[in-house]
């Protein structure tokens, strides 16, 4: 991944959320508070705006500077876990081989500016890792994890065997949205719909199906990526 895969990748999310803001909202109105598919086309139309002024030398720091908007726009619980998320990836695409890495990623290394797939997963894997601690949910819960889970695990096996950027991407979108699907029949234990009991099954988890759309979004743009090289 390199920078302008990363600012193609948030300008398809944009899109994706923009195009699918009403089905989110009517997924929220069933099982949360109505306001997800709003709150998610909020955000990232705030970041395409601001992504013509991110003077960024690598994808991290886009990545980053893409979740610190996203807790500043985004209200209810969707802001501080995608901003948290998109935080610890950018972050980790950007980190120095030291421990110590900062907070804000600039990318000095002999790989600043690009990232392979096995070190997108890593980023990846500590983004999961940061919507964990924030949300303390786990798979089952009928949350956002149960597409993010599936489709981290996804990319790094395809990664591990050798496929490319596109590759993974296109397995862990497959997987996003197979987790996002199962989210119907389970029963909420985490968030607002936990509070409906029983009467959260039967409906599909917004957070799981904004979640998938993200992964799609990085597997169609790795995909055209690939193929305009």
């Amino acid at each position: 991944m390199d920078t302008a895969l990363a600012r193609t990748w948030v300008q398809a999310i944009a899109a994706a959320m923009d195009t699918h803001k009403d089905r989110l909202t009517q997924l929220d109105s069933a099982i949360g508070d109505a306001d997800h598919g709003a709150n998610m086309h909020r955000g990232f139309a705030a970041v395409a705006a601001a992504l013509p002024e991110y003077d960024a030398a690598t994808p991290g720091l886009i990545l980053v500077k893409t979740g610190s908007l996203l807790i500043s726009v985004v209200g209810g619980a969707s802001g501080p876990l995608y901003g948290s998320a998109f935080r610890s990836v950018g972050k980790a695409l950007d980190a120095p081989e030291a421990p110590d890495a900062p907070d804000e990623p600039g990318g000095s290394g002999p790989q600043a500016g690009t990232a392979g797939p096995e070190r997108v997963a890593d980023a990846l894997a500590a983004g999961l890792a940061g919507v964990r601690r924030l949300g303390a949910a786990t798979e089952g819960d009928k949350t956002m994890i149960d597409a993010y889970a599936p489709a981290l695990a996804a990319f790094r096996a395809s990664a591990a065997a050798g496929g490319d950027l596109a590759e993974a991407a296109a397995a862990a979108a497959d997987a996003a949205e197979e987790g996002m699907r199962a989210t119907t029949p389970m029963q909420a234990r985490k968030g607002r719909a936990s509070y409906l009991g029983p009467r959260s099954v039967g409906h599909q988890d917004p957070g799981a199906t904004s979640t998938a759309l993200i992964f799609r979004a990085l597997a169609d743009t790795a995909a055209a990526a690939k193929a305009a090289a």
